[in-house]
């Protein structure tokens, strides 16, 4: 049984009664598969970036114990890996002859501690200040020779002899994105969702206690056919590894194939490695759209990024057969002119040059149910999963968008199991209460001040 924090994943889930004030009796998950959320409120771990107790289930605690529980090999492919405690604990195994594979994506692939500031975007010069913050371990705001050594993830995972490569191992300047985050343990343990292993996407940004980390979740299947199937896509990217020959393949010289479906005990999960072509049948948004279709009752989704303009006419289209509705998007993202949210509530924004997305079409009967959820300060929405009809879960690394789709590097899972959806559905719940609906004053604000600017815009050509 894991144990993330004070409550396990994997209890019992019959019990005879409870007394007042105590937590409720876990909820049953299917066989083979556990699910963590680092924002839940049934759980508590103390951080280690803040050493706070906080509510949540530990990302990083599963993580460990899947490195730590292995015996003959870990395939990681993540886009940034910056917790130094996993990558002590990957150079730990690969040092007791476990073979260790290590896939990152090109922008996070060097060591923080020999960048220069002057050198980096805005995005990666904060990236570095906080990663020298986790490093700082006794709070001085100084690091010393053995704070840095010991606190940069990627150069641990150098010095101690790790196999490395990222997305420019194919030749090329890297792909779009290498955006997939999963861990497969001996070929029969696969750790994947939502989240990079990073303090700000798991624990909170360690120069700001206000946050909790970005909202996500990760799951772990125990199944050696669907292990098999992420070895298979690590390979894809491995080729021969660093110093072999030039067989890497990321982005759509992976060709990636139609989605497969495996069975869990009774539970039939579908996992489909993007990109694809535009043309291609085989394409993450259909298999998003043709799933969501399917729905009777109801939809939930819980978005970074919703900019596919296919899958809003599918919602728009559920809607009118009179299924219910609850879509949170990230607050940052939600509101961007490309963002389908604003297709959803009726209105369209134009971008920094006065152009409208080519393909916009904001619906004439604003839907409803639409929002954004209040979160901590500083954190992010990460999740990617929806919810359909209290059985039907997709989830994984893609967001919804073109890019993850046609571009990017990613993972999506189809997974139909009322038992694991009820933990979800439990998410979406603590999400959607106090959640801003609708177009709320700060989108008002942001409206108005584009039509002074723009009018109604131009329609972008392509």
């Amino acid at each position: 049984m894991l144990a993330l924090g004070s409550v396990g994943l994997l209890q019992a889930c019959s019990q005879a009664g409870r007394l007042e004030g105590q937590p409720p009796p876990p909820m049953p998950l299917p066989a083979g598969i556990e699910v963590a959320f680092n924002h839940r409120a049934e759980a508590r771990y103390r951080s280690p970036i803040h050493g706070e107790p906080r509510a949540g289930d530990d990302l990083e605690a599963l993580l460990l114990q899947t490195i730590r529980g292995a015996e003959r090999e870990l395939l990681v492919a993540v886009q940034e890996l910056s917790l130094p405690q996993l990558a002590k604990a990957l150079v730990e195994q690969h040092r007791r002859g476990v073979r260790v594979q290590v896939v990152l994506e090109n922008t996070y692939s060097q060591p923080w501690s020999s960048q220069h500031e002057a050198e980096l975007s805005p995005h990666l010069r904060q990236r570095r200040r906080q990663l020298m913050a986790v490093a700082d371990r006794n709070r001085d705001g100084r690091l010393d020779a053995m704070e840095r050594e010991q606190g940069d993830a990627v150069a641990l995972l150098q010095r101690g002899g790790v196999p490395l490569l990222d997305d420019t191992a194919d030749g090329s300047r890297g792909s779009a994105l290498m955006h997939s985050k999963f861990l497969v343990a001996d070929r029969r343990v696969v750790v994947t969702g939502s989240a990079n292993f990073t303090p700000s996407c798991i624990h909170g940004d360690p120069d700001d206690r206000r946050t909790r980390g970005n909202v996500n979740h990760l799951l772990r299947f125990q199944s050696v056919a669907l292990a098999e199937l992420f070895a298979q896509e690590f390979q894809r990217m491995w080729g021969d590894g660093p110093g072999g020959a030039n067989d890497s393949r990321f982005g759509l010289a992976k060709g990636s194939g139609p989605a497969t479906t495996v069975l869990l005990g009774h539970t039939p999960v579908t996992v489909l490695f993007a990109p694809h072509g535009r043309q291609d049948p085989n394409g993450g948004l259909r298999l998003i759209a043709t799933t969501l279709a399917a729905a009777q009752r109801r939809v939930d989704l819980a978005l970074f990024v919703f900019s596919a303009q296919p899958l809003t006419a599918v919602i728009s289209s559920l809607q009118q057969t009179g299924v219910q509705l609850r879509l949170l998007a990230d607050p940052g993202f939600a509101s961007r002119p490309f963002s389908e949210v604003l297709d959803l509530l009726g209105v369209a924004l134009a971008d920094q040059h006065c152009k409208l997305e080519a393909a916009n079409q904001p619906l004439e009967r604003p839907s409803q149910g639409v929002g954004i959820p209040r979160l901590p300060a500083g954190d992010k929405l990460h999740h990617k999963f929806s919810v359909i009809d209290n059985r039907t879960v997709i989830t994984g690394s893609f967001n919804w968008s073109p890019s993850a789709a046609h571009q990017n590097d990613e993972v999506l899972l189809v997974i139909e199991s009322p038992l694991l959806a009820a933990h979800f559905t439990r998410e979406m719940d603590r999400l959607w209460r106090g959640a801003e609906l609708g177009i709320n004053e700060r989108l008002a604000r942001k409206l108005a001040a584009n039509r002074r600017r723009c009018g109604s815009g131009a329609r972008r050509v392509s």
